[in-house]
């Protein structure tokens, strides 16, 4: 039956191969599952799931395809218990060899004589001594003899796989949904950068011991100036017009990028549609500052982030004078603007929240072909954030 769930797995997207299916063959083979549809649910989660993002897609396959199958183990189970409910009391105590007798046994041989009765027994047994049953002095079942052993029956209060699965307690996680302030924050850590300056007073640790050692063991105190944040970034971001349905989703990249500590600085810019030589420091577009300005004031070693769906008409992105607002400097087409902002920086990249499905046919191919585009979800700002860090710049 697993076989089946690694391709509903897979379905869903999941990376699920032959060697996910040989090492849950091998748990299972270990029991390391308890024998129940619980323990199966936490050891296929544990060895199928490789990053947080599936966990919600690893809960949807397991409801759909083990969904009523507890249903029918319900019934074996309640015919097995039904008369274990009804516990046939002791008549007599118990003698001090048969006592003995019972206390033999260490945990491990309890789980395994516990398997060979289940495969063996057949029907009920009360007041027996090695079956399942009830009232007697066997380490299998309830209501005998008072000592450790495995008791079968009473209520249980796990819930159950599916229930669990049901819940769906993963979907924040998923890689395709819209961001939070708090993962935002998260995401933008990653652009963090750390150098050394200032007066050196921050003890060297490994640089003290070394000098310690070379002094034949008389102490020689290193100290070295402390690290503080070297990122800087500029934050340039589309509104109003096609960016309004997602005015919600740039407010909070912009409140966890202005909360972020890690900055050396930053700087917020905003733009409609396309950059035409101008760019604002307000939404309002009240206090315009000159693309070359910026580009003379900003060294190379800042981090561009451009926020915007790259929606417009293609005359706006692509001709001389195709900006609708008559007071920008649209002389030079749109793209070109882009394209000298792509090329000044050392590291830019463009977070698009459009889903990527759309990203054909239309301007965003064209912004596309000028900047390293991601989606802004959780998985493409982590992306994104990895590319400002790391990433080799490509030839356009």
């Amino acid at each position: 039956m697993f076989v089946g769930f690694l391709y509903a797995l897979r379905e869903r997207g999941l990376s699920v191969g032959a060697q996910e299916a040989v090492n849950l063959a091998r748990a299972l083979e270990a029991g390391l599952h308890d024998s129940s549809l619980e323990g199966f649910y936490d050891v296929a989660k544990a060895l199928l799931v490789h990053r947080e993002s599936e966990l919600d897609d690893f809960d949807q396959a397991f409801l759909k395809h083990f969904k009523g199958i507890e249903v029918e183990s319900q019934k074996l189970k309640d015919e097995l218990l039904d008369w274990l409910k009804e516990a046939k009391e002791r008549t007599r105590e118990l003698t001090e060899e048969e006592r003995a007798l019972l206390e033999r046994y260490d945990l491990d041989e309890l789980k395994r004589l516990f398997d060979e009765r289940m495969n063996e027994q057949q029907e009920r047994h009360d007041r027996g001594n090695k079956w399942i049953g009830t009232g007697g002095s066997s380490p299998f079942g309830h209501g005998g003899a008072k000592r450790e052993g495995i008791r079968v029956g009473g209520a249980g209060g796990n819930r159950s796989a599916i229930q669990v699965a049901g819940a769906r307690r993963y979907k924040g996680y998923r890689d395709d949904v819209a961001l939070d302030v708090r993962q935002m924050a998260v995401a933008l850590r990653k652009l963090r950068a750390l150098t050394r300056e200032g007066y050196p007073d921050e003890l060297d640790l490994e640089g003290t011991i070394d000098e310690t050692a070379r002094n034949a063991g008389e102490l020689e105190i290193v100290v070295r100036p402390p690290r503080r944040p070297n990122t800087r970034v500029i934050l340039l971001m589309d509104v109003g017009g096609s960016m309004d349905p997602y005015a919600h989703l740039v407010s909070r990249l912009f409140t966890a990028a202005k909360k972020a500590t890690h900055f050396k600085e930053l700087r917020c810019y905003y733009f409609h549609n396309c950059v035409y030589g101008k760019i604002y420091e307000d939404p309002q577009f009240r206090r315009p500052v000159k693309v070359r300005d910026l580009l003379a004031d900003c060294g190379p070693h800042y981090k561009l982030i451009v926020v915007g769906d790259a929606l417009m008409a293609p005359y706006e992105l692509l001709q001389a004078g195709g900006a609708l607002d008559l007071d920008e400097d649209n002389g030079i087409e749109g793209i070109v603007w882009l394209m000298s902002l792509e090329d000044h920086f050392q590291r830019a990249c463009w977070l698009n929240p459009e889903p990527e499905r759309y990203w054909h046919g239309n301007t965003i191919e064209y912004v596309g072909q000028v900047f390293e585009m991601f989606p802004l979800t959780l998985e493409g700002l982590g992306r994104a954030a990895r590319f400002l860090a790391k990433g080799t710049k490509r030839k356009r």
